[in-house]
């Protein structure tokens, strides 16, 4: 299996597509701007996402759409990061 950032970006990428439309235009934009940060950024924020996309779409869903807090800081804080995400056009 591949392990490159490259590989575990495209991976990532994939895992954004969660069902709902809402979610899927978060967590896709925001992705694809953090696959552009340099590598030692790169790495750390790529494993906070995967953390964060183990969670279930009705936790997700609170977080990204309906404003509410996870509990832990550091994935608080990556939700208050793609909550922030400009909007591509």
């Amino acid at each position: 299996m591949d392990n490159s950032l490259d590989a575990r970006w495209r991976r990532l990428h994939w895992s954004c597509r969660r069902g709902m439309r809402e979610l899927d235009v978060l967590l896709t934009r925001y992705v694809k701007t953090c696959a552009a940060l340099p590598m030692a950024e790169g790495s750390r924020e790529l494993a906070l996402i995967e953390q964060l996309l183990e969670l279930q779409d009705p936790d997700l869903q609170r977080y990204l759409l309906a404003g509410e807090s996870p509990e832990n800081p550091e994935l608080a804080a990556l939700v208050a990061r793609i909550a922030a995400t400009p909007r591509l056009r």
